[in-house]
């Protein structure tokens, strides 16, 4: 069994209002699902007063790091030197964070350790996912 991934990193929430937040975010990268990357924000800087994550590709992170990324529900692109900012797009609005880009390479590096950049595919599960898929269907 590979390790899961953690990093906690700080990030900066970027408001409407001429203030910005600080918190610690966390990076998630599980082995068993070696395409995606999660990031946890804690219950303080969420609408919701609860934890809130966002799954979204390991790629388009580390492409976003070098040039603006994504069309969907998350967005990626350089910000100046050393930052990097993701944006979340929800019914209930945009939420933009800045990061450094030093601590996302961090942890794509420790990711690519476990599971090497287009190397994912060998690490699928494909008879047992679709087992699960159609368990139910009978």
């Amino acid at each position: 069994m590979s390790p899961v991934i953690e990093h906690a990193i700080q990030a900066r929430l970027v408001a409407s209002a001429p203030r910005t937040e600080t918190v610690v975010v966390t990076l998630r990268y599980e082995p068993a699902d070696p395409f995606a990357v999660r990031m946890s924000f804690p219950p303080p800087a969420t609408l919701e007063g609860t934890e809130v994550t966002w799954e979204f590709s390991r790629e388009l992170l580390a492409m976003g790091m070098a040039e603006p990324v994504g069309l969907g529900d998350v967005r990626v692109r350089p910000f100046g030197y050393g930052r990097t900012v993701l944006e979340f797009h929800a019914p209930e609005g945009t939420a933009m964070v800045h990061l450094r880009t030093a601590d996302l390479r961090r942890f794509l590096d420790r990711s690519e350790g476990v599971v090497p950049a287009g190397r994912e595919h060998l690490h699928l599960n494909l008879d047992h996912d679709l087992t699960e898929l159609l368990r139910d269907a009978c």
